[in-house]
């Protein structure tokens, strides 16, 4: 009796949240990482190393956040602040140091990606308003540049009293 009522128990409406339920869990399964090992998917771990050791430029319009943003969380997590050397990329690892250079004028500037972004088709980074400023760009708002990742060690050179 129990087999004749179970065509009954699953409805058409039954079967779809079934079976889209079990599609959600086989997808959640592909997108996991490497738990086991507590690191990165392997994906994630290239791009991360490729960062690191002075992988291609990123040539492109750069655009600087507006001072409405102050204060508001970055995709990081973090609350943006105007006068940090943050910046915003599509697809860099959070924590890619970047030299940036305005192709206009020679200026450059070491940023972090912190955030996610820009969504304006044609640009490439979002810096902040101290970035900006140091790069030259604030009069227009917007500049050719070429960014290249750089490793902390390179950083903490350039920054050691001569």
């Amino acid at each position: 009796m129990l087999d004749s009522g179970l065509p009954i128990l699953l409805s058409m409406g039954m079967r779809k949240i079934l079976s889209s339920l079990a599609l959600g869990l086989l997808l959640a399964g592909c997108g996991a990482g490497t738990p086991e090992l507590g690191g990165p998917a392997p994906a994630q771990a290239a791009a991360v190393k490729r960062a690191d050791a002075g992988g291609p430029a990123i040539a492109g319009h750069a655009s600087y956040y507006a001072t409405y943003f102050h204060g508001r969380r970055m995709a990081n997590g973090q609350r943006f602040d105007m006068a940090s050397n943050s910046a915003a990329h599509r697809s860099l690892p959070f924590g890619t140091m970047l030299k940036v250079t305005n192709t206009a004028n020679g200026r450059s500037a070491i940023v972090v990606v912190r955030d996610r972004g820009p969504f304006t088709r044609g640009r490439v980074l979002d810096v902040s308003p101290r970035i900006a400023g140091e790069l030259g760009m604030k009069g227009t708002g917007v500049a050719h540049v070429v960014a290249r990742p750089v490793s902390r060690d390179m950083v903490e050179l350039a920054e050691a009293p001569q």
